[in-house]
């Protein structure tokens, strides 16, 4: 019987439905393959919402989306599938060019406890999780499931984890799940810039990539090897829950060995060129595995000699229907996640509007997104269309407050929960076109940490555009902070900018003085405000004097300082009027008299006195404020799915 054979008898064996968390990964992508030929009931699970490049020719309705460090996410897919059988391919920090350590542990970790938790409330048949060989770390040189764990990096350390994790959920908590330990798996849709593929792209060209020295060693294990081992254990599962089961050719190569096997493949003329092994902590000049266990308990061996299983792969480059590279290059460019706060307050007409204009944005820009929406305890049925978005779309979020806080506490309740590289505030009302991101993203690729919306016009009521432009350039002369003109609350911010707003202390929050205050790199964007699309402006002037005053008492002492510079020139005046009234007694018996001038500088004095203590008033209810300590905002409820958690 053939590998592929035995590989679909596998296959019909599951029991499903079926799924394959981290399906867009080079395992998954494969293993999901291999089952869709011979049955229907599995799904692609991938992290982001696009369709990975190594999955863009699957059907869309065998592939789902979900973040499995999201419980929430976890629980919806298993509540609308009841999965039996299933793969856990996700990882993250196995390439160098992975470096963000906290999610390293987030995914392989943390994910992987959702994913136990969630499907250990439900009658499965077997878990397989994908481990690695770097689990053994230091120890690598043939060593026994057995063998001490020596981790020598973060991605180690959270697969380590993730094994004692395993034997603790399936010898203790009787969950049918293992651990399967790969080695250096290689075949049809691995990394372009990965060892093996780079070999037969420039063996093609009969030649050789940079090397490094040919004594350096590697256990190579085929693509189709390592799925049919998968799907054993999968059927199998009964006789390894809780284990690990190292998945290995168990044959020392080293690099001269595979060179040597190109070279008869590609009959290329030339020697390669060696280099120095490159001094990294965490790599290891021996590297390979002792597969007895599997062998044992799974009846697995590795069939694919490394001629054949590098000749397939040479077909499998050959025939690709579109240019590998070409597409990875496409894929890599999707390198940020942004995430959009939205404040609602009387919007639940525009808010399907803003949620199909935003992603309709997103998608075209090519980033990974989520899109929160804060409900500031609008009086509409803005709860209601929310709450369909949500259970519609695992990219939507909904914040519901207890009552109205405004729009910068609604602002800085989405930026706390935001987990996006880059965070972007919009009003509602759909007077923020979410088409101007593409030109916030652009500058924000040029290096700038904050890019803002600037109104050089305004459609409408043009008397009252008037009066804001007059206000932005009284507000920029007389704050303490150079205060960007005609920028409103619609800005990307850089996550660096965003945990910097949301840990200030201070209660009276405004938010474009306080991103101007906090610095960074800077710029805007031009465009003209629209009128609001539904409804009528929630403004008025009395309002609009709130958050004039709002503004120049938060960033400027300008106020305080003219009542000094009045009151010493008031006393000066009335040091003189006091002398001119004692010559013009003496001049002029008699005059000046009248009740008249009596009156009028008692009212001047008493209406200075009053403007006076009006303004140290607005300076002492700001201090007031602050020093009361409530809660910016408070939270009634987070929308996801029917659940409403």
């Amino acid at each position: 019987m053939s590998l592929q054979e035995k590989i679909q008898e596998q296959v019909l064996q599951l029991q499903g439905p079926i799924v394959v968390f981290g399906a867009g990964g080079f395992i998954g992508a494969n293993l999901v393959r291999a089952i869709l030929q011979h049955r229907n009931d599995v799904f692609a699970v991938t992290s982001k919402p696009f369709v990975p490049w190594r999955l863009d020719d699957i059907p869309t309705n065998h592939i789902l989306h979900c973040n499995i460090t999201n419980k929430n996410q976890i629980e919806d897919l298993f509540g609308r599938h009841a999965f039996k059988t299933i793969f856990d391919l996700a990882a993250y920090g196995a390439y160098s060019k992975q470096s963000d350590v906290e999610l390293t542990y987030d995914t392989n970790l943390n994910g992987l406890l959702n994913l136990l938790e969630i499907s250990s409330q439900y009658s499965i048949r077997a878990f397989i999780h994908a481990g690695s060989s770097s689990e053994y770390g230091l120890n690598a040189a043939a060593p026994k499931e057995d063998a001490p764990l020596l981790p020598n990096s973060h991605y180690a350390v959270t697969k380590v984890a993730a094994a004692h994790l395993i034997k603790y959920y399936g010898i203790l908590k009787e969950v049918p799940v293992a651990n399967l330990r790969y080695y250096s798996i290689y075949g049809a849709f691995e990394e372009p810039d990965r060892l093996i593929p780079r070999l037969i792209e420039e063996g093609i060209k009969q030649t050789y990539p940079p090397l490094v020295q040919p004594d350096i060693s590697r256990d190579f294990v085929y693509i189709d090897d390592a799925v049919f081992a998968t799907l054993l254990a999968a059927n199998q599962i009964g006789k390894v829950i809780g284990e690990s089961i190292n998945i290995a050719s168990g044959q020392k190569t080293t690099i001269q060995q595979l060179a040597d096997t190109v070279k008869e493949i590609f009959q290329i003329p030339t020697s390669p060129q060696w280099g120095d092994f490159p001094n990294r902590k965490w790599d290891l000049k021996d590297w390979y595995g002792d597969a007895t266990l599997a062998i044992e308990k799974l009846g697995w061996q590795n069939a694919t000699s490394l001629k054949d299983g590098l000749q397939k792969t040479y077909e499998w480059q050959k025939s690709y229907s579109k240019p590998l590279y070409e597409k990875k290059l496409a894929q890599d460019k999707i390198r940020h996640k942004l995430s959009a706060v939205i404040a609602c307050y009387k919007d639940a007409e525009a808010i399907p509007y803003m949620h199909e204009r935003l992603t309709n944005t997103f998608k075209k820009i090519g980033v990974d997104y989520e899109i929160i929406f804060v409900n500031d305890a609008s009086p509409d049925h803005a709860a209601d269309v929310l709450q369909q978005l949500v259970n519609r779309d695992n990219q939507v979020i909904a914040i519901e407050h207890s009552r109205n806080f405004g729009s910068q506490a609604a602002f800085l309740s989405g930026m706390e929960i935001s987990t996006g590289n880059g965070v972007i505030l919009l009003d509602g009302d759909l007077q923020d076109p979410p088409e101007l991101i593409e030109d916030f993203y652009k500058k924000y690729l040029e290096g700038f940490d904050i890019v803002y919306g600037r109104r050089v016009a305004r459609e409408g009521n043009q008397t009252l555009a008037v009066f804001y432009k007059i206000f932005y350039r009284l507000f920029r002369s007389v704050s303490y902070v150079p205060i960007p003109l005609d920028a409103g609350d619609f800005s990307l911010m850089d996550r660096k900018v965003v945990d910097e707003l949301v840990k200030m202390p201070e209660t009276d929050q405004f938010m474009r003085g306080l991103r101007a205050w906090v610095g960074f790199k800077q710029t805007g964007v031009d465009y003209v405000r629209p009128e609001r699309m539904f409804g009528v402006t929630t403004n008025n002037w009395r309002k609009n004097m709130a958050w004039a005053r709002k503004a120049i008492f938060s960033f400027s002492f300008v106020p305080l300082e003219l009542l000094t510079y009045v009151g010493w020139s008031l006393t000066a005046f009335s040091f003189i009027a006091i002398v001119l009234q004692i010559i013009l007694y003496f001049v002029m018996p008699g005059n000046p008299h009248g009740i008249t001038t009596i009156i009028v500088l008692i009212l001047f004095f008493g209406g200075l006195n009053m403007l006076a203590i009006s303004i140290i008033g607005e300076y002492q209810a700001k201090i007031l404020e602050e020093t009361k300590r409530r809660p910016k905002f408070i939270r009634r409820n987070i929308l996801r799915k029917e659940s409403g958690r």
